[in-house]
């Protein structure tokens, strides 16, 4: 039986490339977006043409009704969901005593909150399937508890959402359903690539395509033993 997968966050970036990478080995494919209907179109096209199913659905996964609706869509009109991708989680980076109440919120909302909406949704369809696979984004170096300079709230969120995979996958390993975490560090499409460089032991930013091959290192069929596992694609940034 075809896998089925929906990637948040998958009209354009890391989650544009998850999708067609997904679609290349021949997955049905959710495309999600909540503005960039555009791109979103476009990668529908992509994916559509290595002759899997692939759909787009706007939804703000900030707000839990529109998550809830967008995992019930896409598991209707794929026939059933075997795996989500949750990638969508703005970056934002303020001293943590000069954070606000909404920016507080918002963070939380846009990492952290969107994740377990978007799961929560997902985990019934997963068992329905008798088969799945989560994979959640973090952040490099949220797994290490230590003070930061200036993004704090952000690492708050990112490291919630490691918990919160770990939790699930004792939980959900029975269901023959696993749940991972990636945390890329800096990607060949970060706003500060070349800032940052010079500040990583591998003298370069993490390609979209190495981020793929992590993301399918959890998605694999041969992974059925690996679970609530922490995989770091940072180019030794943090060591």
């Amino acid at each position: 039986m075809r896998k089925k997968a929906l990637v948040t966050g998958s009209a354009v970036g890391i989650g544009r490339a998850i999708a067609l990478h997904l679609a290349s080995k021949g997955f049905d494919i959710a495309i999600h977006y909540n503005r960039s209907e555009e791109a979103a179109k476009q990668v529908c096209q992509q994916a559509a043409a290595h002759n899997v199913q692939a759909i787009i659905l706007q939804a703000d996964i900030t707000c839990p009704d529109q998550a809830a609706t967008l995992v019930d869509r896409a598991a209707t009109q794929l026939g059933g969901l075997s795996v989500i991708v949750n990638n969508v989680g703005n970056f934002f980076a303020k001293p943590m005593s000069q954070v606000s109440v909404a920016e507080w919120h918002n963070v939380l909302d846009s990492n952290l909150n969107s994740t377990f909406y978007v799961t929560q949704a997902t985990i019934p369809h997963l068992k329905a399937a008798g088969w799945g696979r989560i994979v959640n984004f973090g952040c490099a170096s949220a797994q290490n508890l230590l003070a930061r300079r200036g993004n704090a709230a952000y690492v708050i969120a990112k490291t919630g959402i490691i918990v919160y995979t770990k939790s699930l996958a004792k939980e959900l390993i029975k269901e023959h359903i696993t749940a991972n975490v990636i945390l890329p560090g800096i990607v060949e499409n970060s706003f500060d690539v070349e800032e940052m460089i010079p500040k990583l032991p591998a003298q370069r930013a993490a390609t979209l395509e190495e981020i793929n091959h992590a993301v399918y290192f959890f998605i694999n069929p041969d992974s059925n033993y690996i679970t609530g596992q922490v995989l770091e694609v940072s180019g030794g940034w943090n060591l």
